[in-house]
């Protein structure tokens, strides 16, 4: 049976309650506990559960930057020459580098149209858990988009400055 108690002087508040629940139900005895640290011990499992989410998304995106990163390495391997006549017709260093992100740019916008909606379903249900319900906004996504891309492009970033940078004569010189 719940009853709702002030701070002040919880001790003799709930030595009367004993005394009382004891003169109306002598065969059951008297146990009690504060909503407030059920309610702490449920959240304080989920902060647990969130700090180990958090753990295996930065080992996920270090694995995927080390595959993106030999990716971009690959991309740039082959197309060495075609950057190397590039670079000698005229490209500048930042039209390379934007033409080498540009499929990676277009990869994560797919993976982005592709994930956001399964994580929105998922989330939906996960907080429909809990006692007080809140909704998601489209912000959380786009920012997480916006971070993917950010990533993505800082990893790519390396590989296409190295191969607009170097020179092109070297990239030629083997035909």
């Amino acid at each position: 049976m719940p009853i709702r108690i002030r701070p002040e002087n919880t001790e003799a508040t709930l030595a009367f309650i004993e005394e009382n629940w004891t003169s109306w139900e002598p065969g059951y005895p008297f146990r009690y506990f504060f909503l407030d640290s059920d309610y702490q011990q449920f959240y304080e499992q989920e902060q647990r559960l969130g700090s180990l989410y958090s753990y295996f998304t930065i080992l996920a995106i270090m694995i995927a930057c080390l595959g993106l990163f030999g990716l971009a390495s690959f991309i740039t391997t082959q197309r060495t020459k075609e950057i190397g006549v590039r670079k000698v017709m005229g490209a500048t260093v930042p039209q390379i580098v934007i033409l080498l992100s540009r499929e990676f740019t277009y990869l994560v916008l797919i993976a982005c149209a592709v994930g956001f909606p399964i994580a929105w379903y998922a989330m939906d249900k996960w907080l429909q858990d809990f006692a007080y319900a809140t909704t998601m906004g489209w912000g959380i996504f786009v920012a997480s988009g916006l971070a993917a891309l950010s990533i993505a492009w800082l990893t790519v970033s390396y590989q296409a400055i190295r191969a607009a940078t170097s020179n092109p004569v070297e990239a030629l010189h083997y035909e």
